[in-house]
């Protein structure tokens, strides 16, 4: 999946665990010490940009980067913090690698609870080995897992005091379009978290970033930037529909009264033909872009649970963008009331359109 934002807040978890006292005391420790090495590489922008051994290819991207992180405080309303402000490079191509989960002929992901955050579909690891041990784990049990590297994730602002998250190398080198819109995505994350709901944060996050970086695109990008992320976003509604579509066909089929051994020859029967469309789809739409080809080959039911979360309620927040006109003061307000409501009522009111304005 291209493009994605925050799908893990190891370190948050981490600092909050130490403070207060978890009984796996090692996950917690590699959580708060893969962040702190991620801040000790980190430097201001300016600093960075002014070093004669910086590319000036690099001074080029923070400049922009810096444009950008000023319009998401100035036109859409988001936190003026220290986040983003400066520049770490990892030497690896992700922040944190994410593991998730779910059963043979089910969708639902497996949850980890954590102090801070609630529960989580997942769990973020700062080392590709123990991502990949704790994914043989949840193999063992007869899981199906899905492990990938996050190119950023959010701390929820609650980390301010210690330089906030930074510009990484993992991302910024990304088109005009991408990088603001993962900007605008981490951001919204600080303003509005409901612990325990991924699929309303995540929701959340992702329709700021769409309508930010619309915005952004129309003021201040050139022609070149703006085709160039209207052909990425097209491919990426392509695959949204696509998967979205198999999803539910997956869904309808597990949660049907058809034997277990029909449902697995059933499930074999859509991933060939999951598979086929996207060979289709590629040639026929793409151009022969590969950019997705690894989330096909693998894949399974954790793979789908974790594109529910981010996609799921996004129809439903942009509607209610529009129906709070347009203002994002009072776009954010109601949907941090909605956030603490009970889930399924928060669920429930995000859903119904003849939803009201808060008075």
């Amino acid at each position: 999946m291209a493009g994605v934002g925050v799908a893990g807040m190891a370190a948050l978890i981490g600092v909050a665990c130490l403070a207060v006292g978890c009984s796996t005391i090692g996950y917690y420790a590699q959580s708060v010490g893969g962040h702190l090495e991620l801040l000790s590489r980190a430097k201001g922008i300016d600093e960075v940009s002014a070093a004669e051994s910086t590319p000036a290819a690099l001074r080029d991207r923070l400049a922009l980067a810096t444009r950008i992180r000023d319009f998401a405080v100035t036109d859409l309303g988001l936190p003026d913090n220290r986040s983003y402000r400066r520049y770490s490079d990892l030497g690896r191509n992700a922040a944190v690698y994410n593991v998730t989960a779910a059963a043979e002929l089910s969708l639902k992901l497996e949850t980890w609870c954590f102090p801070v955050v609630g529960c989580v579909g997942y769990r973020g690891y700062y080392d590709r080995a123990a991502a990949d041990a704790e994914g043989a784990a949840l193999r063992a049990r007869g899981l199906e897992v899905n492990v990938y590297g996050v190119p950023a994730y959010s701390t929820l602002g609650k980390l301010d005091w210690l330089g906030g998250d930074p510009l990484l190398n993992t991302f910024i080198n990304w088109s005009e379009g991408e990088l603001a819109r993962l900007v605008f995505h981490e951001l919204a994350h600080q303003v509005v978290y409901a612990e325990g709901d991924t699929m309303f944060n995540e929701s959340f996050a992702t329709a700021v970033e769409r309508i930010g970086v619309q915005r952004w695109l129309a003021q201040h990008a050139g022609d070149e930037a703006r085709a160039q992320y209207a052909a990425q976003d097209a491919r990426r509604e392509d695959f949204r529909a696509l998967t979205t579509r198999f999803r539910d066909r997956l869904h309808a089929l597990y949660t049907s009264a058809a034997s277990d051994a029909d449902k697995r020859e059933g499930k074999a029967a859509l991933m060939r033909e999951l598979r086929a469309e996207h060979v289709k789809i590629k040639a026929e739409r793409w151009n022969g872009f590969a950019g997705y080809d690894g989330w096909f080959e693998r894949a399974n039911n954790a793979s789908f649970g974790v594109l529910a979360a981010y996609n799921e309620l996004v129809p439903p927040f942009e509607r209610l963008y529009e129906r709070e006109g347009r203002d994002f003061k009072r776009f954010y307000a109601e949907a941090a009331r909605l956030a603490a409501l009970p889930k399924d009522q928060r669920h429930a009111k995000l859903q119904d359109t003849s939803l009201n304005r808060s008075p």
